[in-house]
């Protein structure tokens, strides 16, 4: 069988405590996240997790057959607890409690993709080596913040990337968000930031924000509005935005309907807690009612 992309990255235990002191035990991870959004983007997709062998009921979650998954064992899974301190969530404090080890080149399971997406979480989740060996098996995407976000004793940091012009030329989709483009480039102008890192070797670039989403291939600039009527489920945003898009630029789709797709279907996610609930139909229809 051959798949449109497959997903590589740890899932997590997460404990999320909202600004009312709610706390909520759920799963999570950038894998978890992007695998149902590229599911809703109509794309055959594969999703290789780093979990620790007893967690298998994690795989459960994702809700794939099993020759759509495969369990990357680890000694221990990530668990992350965030904390909430306004009702939109956009302010918050993660920490790491554990942290699942690295996924190694050998670990990749031996299937046929055309793109190979490193959904990290912290710095440490991929070694550069995996980068290259996987750009010898096809296309590669990457979210920034897997190679930014370092776990600290548990306190999660943020710090540039000192391999960033060494191995940027090997992801042919890359999504950062505003923040982290900013600590990548040095510049709070979001255009600005993605033709640095076009220059520096990404050949496409996706830049997540609250109000909007922006993708530069070099050429153009495209950016869609979000339109979200309530921020709930705010977790797993630029995840499902990128998981979206991928899905529907691996089927054929060309940028500005790949965007218009992945924003109106994070803009449906955050309107509920928990992953991309919805199909590739219920996408079409917020389309239609919101962006048409």
């Amino acid at each position: 069988m051959t798949y449109d992309l497959m997903l590589i990255g740890p899932a997590t235990r997460d404990v999320n405590i909202d600004y009312t002191g709610q706390e909520v035990h759920e799963i999570g991870g950038a894998v978890y996240f992007c695998a149902y959004a590229a599911k809703a983007g109509g794309a055959n997709v594969y999703a290789s997790v780093k979990i620790n062998a007893e967690d298998r009921d994690i795989l459960d979650a994702f809700e794939f057959d099993a020759d759509h998954i495969a369990l990357l064992p680890s000694p221990h899974t990530t668990l992350m607890r965030n904390t909430y301190f306004t009702a939109d969530r956009e302010r918050r404090r993660a920490e790491c409690l554990a942290q699942s080890a690295p996924i190694t080149p050998d670990q990749i399971p031996d299937v046929d993709c055309g793109l190979y997406h490193l959904a990290g979480l912290l710095y440490g989740d991929f070694p550069n080596e995996l980068i290259e060996a996987l750009s010898k098996k096809g296309k590669v995407s990457a979210d920034i913040q897997g190679f930014l976000r370092h776990n600290e004793s548990g306190t999660m940091n943020f710090h540039d990337w000192a391999y960033k012009k060494d191995y940027l030329h090997y992801f042919d989709f890359l999504k950062t968000d505003a923040a982290e483009a900013e600590i990548l480039t040095g510049t709070d102008d979001r255009r600005a930031a993605a033709k640095m890192l076009y220059d520096w070797g990404a050949k496409e670039i996706l830049i997540s924000h609250n109000s909007e989403m922006l993708v530069f291939d070099g050429e153009t600039y495209y950016t869609c509005p979000v339109k979200a009527r309530n921020l709930s489920g705010r977790t797993g945003r630029g995840d499902t935005t990128f998981g979206a898009y991928l899905a529907k630029r691996m089927t054929g789709a060309d940028i500005g309907e790949a965007l218009e797709f992945a924003t109106a279907a994070v803009s449906l996610k955050m309107e509920t807690p928990g992953p991309l609930r919805g199909g590739e139909a219920d996408v079409q229809a917020y389309i239609n009612e919101f962006y048409h």
